[in-house]
């Protein structure tokens, strides 16, 4: 299926249909500055980083906003790749669903409307406890520092909302699985939920390492996902790190991905991929029993607007191509491509329609 190995290519058809794509995550509304070197240091930020938001950082949300030219998006990791999905499918709509919870306020509104624009089903759980989660891009020339405030995000309430019949059909109707790492932070349990439902019936279960904390700090749930994860997708950062947290004893990338695919796997009808990012240099992939690398499309320096959705681009483009049944070395293909196009935007922002062939 996303690869020529035998044990692959085994008999599951996937029809293209609405919700066919399911993505679980931290919905947030991004809102991105450009800062100075003076901000960063007052808030102790370090110029291209994710972290989660401390009492500290309470007030860089009001003063970020208070800059000058403010940018709002639609945002959140997993929910930024399965719009991109989206887009680059086009037709049909919704194709992906979305899971995650929102406040019942002004940023939850806009939220429901970015991603009814983005033909995306989102099916937020609404509560009234926490305000809609945001996440600062504070940008500072080709750098990017996140910090985000989960709130509402942080408030996903498996029995409240996965285990719902309705909602859990659209769970069951989807092939391909998608969840960032981040939701690790947020709901382990309604993660591993899904994921045994994809193993047990040989669907593909994605993953992403998505920032160096995860590795470091959510490690035992992390480990305990790991057996079911069919795709795993990570930068050259959070593979370091991974392999350090796991002992690897290695900084070699193409050696982290051999170690990481061939860690303990609960579905054997598929062997695992892993697909590693690494900014302007090549893509390293497990085909099979090799690693192989994947050059990325060029651009020029000074085309380069944002990378701050890059990662999530790419896996955005993978995925579309990985529910259309492609190789996986289209679906890598896919997912240059859409990384290409989005950094040269601010936000994770796209044009109308992709020109991808």
């Amino acid at each position: 299926m996303y690869y020529n190995s035998d044990v692959i290519q085994s008999h599951c058809c996937l029809s293209f249909d609405e919700n066919t794509l399911f993505g679980m995550g931290n919905p947030l509304l991004d809102i991105s500055a450009v800062v100075d070197k003076d901000f960063l240091d007052k808030f102790g930020l370090k110029p291209n980083d994710q972290i989660l938001a401390e009492d500290k950082h309470k007030a860089l949300f009001e003063e970020i906003v208070k800059r000058n030219k403010v940018e709002y998006h639609a945002g959140g990791s997993t929910q930024n790749s399965v719009k991109i999905a989206q887009w680059m499918i086009q037709k049909p709509h919704k194709v992906a669903t979305f899971f995650g919870c929102i406040g019942t306020d002004h940023f939850g509104e806009i939220l429901k409307k970015k991603a009814e624009e983005a033909h995306v089903d989102a099916h937020y759980y609404e509560q009234n406890e926490e305000p809609t989660g945001t996440c600062a891009a504070c940008i500072t020339g080709d750098n990017r520092s996140l910090v985000a405030n989960l709130a509402a995000a942080n408030c996903y309430k498996k029995e409240k909302h996965l285990d719902l019949d309705s909602n859990w059909e659209l769970v069951t109707k989807a092939k391909v699985y998608y969840i960032a790492g981040f939701f690790l932070t947020v709901s382990p349990e309604s993660i591993l939920k899904v994921a045994k439902h994809a193993s047990d019936n040989n669907k593909i279960f994605c993953m992403n390492l998505s920032a160096p904390f995860i590795s470091q700090f959510f490690k035992e749930p992390l480990m305990m996902i790991m057996p079911y994860v069919d795709i795993l997708f990570g930068n050259e950062t959070e593979a370091a790190t991974f392999a350090k947290e796991l002992g690897f004893e290695t900084d070699d990338i193409a050696e982290i991905a051999q170690k990481t695919q061939n860690l303990p796997k609960a579905n054997a009808k598929r062997q695992r991929v892993v697909v590693f990012t690494q900014g302007k240099d090549d893509t390293v992939a497990t085909v099979g029993e090799r690693v192989t690398m994947f050059p990325v499309l060029d651009i020029d320096q000074n085309d380069i607007v944002d990378t701050n959705g890059a990662g999530d681009a790419f896996v955005g483009g993978f995925l579309s191509a990985l529910v259309q049944e492609h190789a996986l070395e289209e679906c890598i293909r896919a997912g240059h491509y859409s990384a290409n196009v989005i950094i040269r935007r601010v936000g994770c922002t796209f044009p109308e329609k992709p020109e991808f062939h």
